[in-house]
């Protein structure tokens, strides 16, 4: 009897153990973030009007803006963590990074990875040539006839691999894949690539940009609302997000950053 109450008691206090252990592990990235008093964020800061770095080596942009004044709702410090697009969610997932804001649109291939924040905003792609373009984009899949650029891991290279090459209209050596979206203009000033797909708002910046490029198409193909990456399943750290996201949808803050960033 004795030794069958020792094993009890033992149990019971392995099962505690154990039991304290899992809700440790389930422990909101919120709550990391209110004790550490700051937040690390990742972006991609070469996708301007939403986030780049400016001539004074500051990180600047729709995004950026949008990101900093939620730090400042929540009263921690934002840190910025600056890496390739592609490698953004595998860190929010690995828990390298809090969140990560970089003009993300929802997939149901990265909602397996990840979480999202209600969205902030809405956007649509574009198709990219330069002056002299010879050809002509009437409808999306139209760009299967020419050298196509686009930015690896994003929503816009996800849409030509599974509308284009995996039907069969286009050789996937016909897409050039660049890390960063101002690589990708290079080429295309270079005549590397003929047509590079993009967001609508960084397609027009690039158009600024450059005097011989123009947007020949855009329309809601892959893109649409914006969401603000978090980890899987942290409701806790979801719901503070979509808080203050709707604050500043209510107060107009957004929309002054629209005016801000994407007015002609």
């Amino acid at each position: 009897m004795k030794k069958s109450l020792v094993l009890l008691v033992v149990l019971t206090v392995l099962g505690g153990i154990l039991a304290g252990c899992a809700s440790q592990g389930k422990q909101s990235v919120l709550d990391k973030i209110t004790k550490d008093g700051k937040v690390m964020v990742g972006t991609s800061a070469d996708y301007p009007p939403y986030e780049y770095v400016d001539d004074a080596g500051n990180k600047t942009g729709f995004d950026i803006d949008l990101m900093t004044e939620i730090a400042k709702r929540m009263g921690v410090e934002l840190v910025w963590v600056d890496m390739p697009f592609d490698s953004l969610v595998a860190a929010v997932q690995e828990g390298k990074i809090d969140m990560s804001i970089s003009c993300f649109n929802y997939s149901a291939e990265r909602d397996e990875q990840v979480d999202f924040s209600d969205a902030y905003y809405t956007s649509e792609d574009a198709f990219l040539v330069k002056s002299g373009f010879a050809g002509a984009i009437v409808n999306p899949e139209d760009v299967a006839k020419y050298k196509i650029g686009v930015q690896s891991g994003t929503v816009q290279d996800d849409w030509l691999t599974t509308t284009l090459v995996e039907a069969g209209l286009v050789e996937d050596a016909n897409i050039s894949r660049y890390e960063r979206v101002d690589q990708a203009a290079l080429d295309l000033n270079a005549g590397r690539i003929e047509v590079l797909m993009a967001d609508y708002v960084p397609a027009q910046a690039l158009v600024k940009q450059y005097p011989d490029f123009q947007v020949v198409y855009h329309a809601v193909l892959s893109t649409g609302p914006l969401n603000i990456v978090l980890p899987d399943g942290d409701a806790k750290l979801q719901a503070e997000i979509n808080k203050v996201i709707k604050a500043l949808q209510d107060e107009g803050f957004i929309d002054t950053l629209a005016t801000k960033y994407f007015s002609e």
